[in-house]
């Protein structure tokens, strides 16, 4: 049996993914990136391969793919592919139905409409701002002291929303612990900021022609609050991905690299 990999060396995360010759996901890693992302992906892919017993190695691998902030540094990689495109592979693997996401990564946020063998149609990013992302969701949790995952479902009990006008993660914090301060209802608070981020959402999924139902991908997938958000906004279904969304760009690398494998084999 041979494995292909991807490796999806992210500014915060660094994923891992392994799938077999028919394309089944074997294993996967999701671990902290650290600052240099060789290492980041040198610890995930071993951390992975260790639980397969026909591998050494990350170099035992039939063909891996890198993708990702730091896709150039991957280890053994034969080669490279943009996160969009594996994203968009990665979703459409695990779920062939979904013609839109939004990745929220990170440090950026990008909308993607997917064609039907899984390729890119057409994509809009936000690069220019952390608002929006996960470094900000970061920051606010810190503001509210919390647990990043207490914070997302924190929204969900919010009878009403207090906006946030700031648009910059540094000003949004400032105006959030201020409204802490004045013994605002947390809740309330946290939905305002779930919905300041679903509006920057909603730009990106517009620019990308979403259809009437989107995933999310990225460690900002599993934000609940975010999601329910982003429903009332871009008045659209998020669709439950059945493999962890954070995966997405991993296992589209990991698809990319089955392919590119095969071929060549034939070839």
């Amino acid at each position: 049996m041979k494995y292909y990999g991807g490796c999806d060396a992210g500014s915060t995360y660094t994923k891992c993914a392994i799938v077999d010759e028919t394309g089944k996901l074997v294993a996967s890693v999701t671990s902290r990136s650290r600052i240099n992302p060789v290492l980041s992906a040198q610890a995930a892919l071993d951390e992975a391969v260790a639980t397969l017993d026909d591998l050494k190695g990350a170099k035992d691998l039939a063909y891996l793919i890198g993708t990702g902030y730091g896709r150039n540094k991957v280890p053994f990689a034969d080669e490279n592919i943009s996160e969009i495109s594996c994203h968009a592979m990665g979703v459409h693997v695990v779920d062939p139905s979904v013609k839109s996401i939004l990745d929220i990564g990170g440090q950026d946020v990008k909308g993607i409409a997917i064609d039907a063998d899984g390729t890119v149609l057409n994509f809009a990013m936000n690069d220019k701002c952390s608002a929006g992302t996960g470094r900000f969701f970061e920051a606010m949790a810190h503001a509210f002291e919390m647990p990043l995952d207490e914070f997302s479902k924190l929204s969900l009990k919010a009878k009403n929303v207090i906006p946030i006008t700031a648009q910059c993660t540094v000003f949004a914090e400032s105006e959030v612990i201020s409204l802490v301060g004045e013994g605002k209802p947390m809740d309330e608070i946290a939905a305002g900021i779930q919905l300041s981020v679903a509006k920057r959402c909603f730009v990106m999924a517009k620019k990308a022609a979403a259809t009437d139902s989107i995933a999310l991908t990225g460690g900002c997938a599993k934000n609940h609050g975010l999601k329910q958000a982003i429903e009332r906004v871009l008045k659209i279904k998020v669709v439950d991905l059945p493999v962890d969304p954070q995966l997405m760009g991993a296992l589209g690398a990991a698809e990319y690299a089955r392919q590119k494998g095969l071929a060549s084999a034939k070839a």
